[in-house]
């Protein structure tokens, strides 16, 4: 289903009753109604970050229900559209935190690549409808992934902003790892502690003291060009060809009339 060790430590979970039939209900859902993200992108976390690979998890609520913004991954939005105000606060912190100017994109793949599971609590949503497929079955599924990097024996740096993720403190027991928690990101709470809080530099000293390499936390800016080449050369194509068309039309009118025509 993910393609990479997750499948191995996962495959139980995909038996049991709660998951065959939350998967019957989002099938139904995607054939039915606008669901982000794309169906190919449910288990982007995991497809980007491996369980051996996974050095830090942020935990979310559920994907942006916004149009097509949703990757499958926590708090990231797609190359080319407008970041959310968390994302934007999230961006903020990281300049104050480690100087780090924000991107000219929303993207965090770069984080998955490195090890930072991006997980978002439940992992589907309605479009415009926050919190829709909540309560379905997804949170027993995420609440095992936790478990399960929980049960690593290699430090994890676990990183629960606002009161949703902070409520799955309790599923981490393992005192190998590192809990950093404070406010959410959102504009209504993040000076209530997401402010200040410097998550960033904080992860990455736990995971230098443990011998681990720590995050390149820095996101590469991306030419974004290439995403609208096919509109520029649209724009180029009827340019010209209205350019040839005019110009055979003053052409065709000179040759059949006894006016001077000045170009």
């Amino acid at each position: 289903m993910i393609g990479n060790n997750w499948d191995n430590l996962l495959k139980d979970e995909y038996k049991k009753e709660y998951f065959i039939n939350l998967k019957k209900f989002i099938v139904d859902e995607y054939k039915n109604k606008t669901i982000y993200p794309k169906m190919s992108e449910i288990f982007n976390a995991f497809m980007k970050t491996s369980y051996d690979n996974v050095k830090v998890v942020i935990l979310g609520q559920d994907p942006y229900h916004g149009e097509n913004e949703a990757e499958g991954l926590s708090f990231s939005v797609k190359v080319g559209i407008q970041k959310p105000p968390s994302l934007i606060n999230i961006f903020s912190e990281l300049k104050d935190d480690l100087g780090f100017d924000p991107p000219n994109h929303g993207s965090l793949v770069s984080w998955a690549e490195q090890g930072v599971l991006l997980l978002n609590s439940t992992l589907t949503v309605v479009k415009d409808n926050p919190r829709s497929h909540a309560g379905k079955g997804w949170e027993t599924f995420t609440d095992e992934v936790i478990k399960l990097i929980n049960k690593k024996t290699t430090p994890v740096v676990f990183i629960l902003w606002g009161s949703d993720a902070r409520s799955k403190k309790s599923l981490i027991t393992n005192k190998n790892h590192l809990i950093i928690e404070s406010a959410h990101p959102s504009p209504l709470s993040a000076y209530r502690g997401f402010f200040g809080s410097k998550p960033f530099s904080k992860t990455n000293d736990f995971l230098i003291k443990n011998k681990i390499k720590p995050i390149d936390w820095k996101i590469k800016d991306i030419w974004l060009l290439f995403k609208y080449f096919k509109y520029l050369f649209f724009f180029i194509f009827k340019y010209f060809f209205c350019i040839i068309f005019f110009k055979l039309c003053n052409y065709t009118w000179w040759k059949t009339t006894d006016t001077i025509i000045e170009f």
